[in-house]
């Protein structure tokens, strides 16, 4: 009896450049083993893949190693931020109301 595989894609976006990895998988698959089929962490040796933060079309999944992948699931590697937004908006206004205090 053959094996039924599904297709799922691995997203991972660096600094520097970022992959789409198309990958084959068993029916039942987890994201985690998707993941390690891709082959993501060679071409990215940096990436814990067993701690760092994954997700399916941008909604965060909470057990990789348990949740199952669906055919045409995308599978996306977060990686933190460099900056945090809140703190970039806080500082451009401050900035701002500073230059419209000097321009009075």
């Amino acid at each position: 009896m053959v094996e039924s595989v599904i297709e799922v894609e691995v997203v991972y976006a660096a600094v520097d450049r970022q992959v789409l990895l198309s990958v084959a998988v068993p029916v039942g698959a987890t994201v985690r083993d998707a993941l390690l089929k891709s082959g993501v962490g060679v071409e990215f040796p940096e990436l814990d893949l067993a701690a760092c933060p994954v997700g399916i079309f941008g909604k965060v999944v909470a057990e990789p190693s348990t949740h199952a992948v669906q055919a045409g699931d995308r599978i996306e590697i977060y990686r933190p931020l460099l900056a945090d937004p809140k703190e970039v908006r806080r500082l451009r206004a401050a900035k701002a109301a500073e230059a419209k205090a000097r321009n009075q």
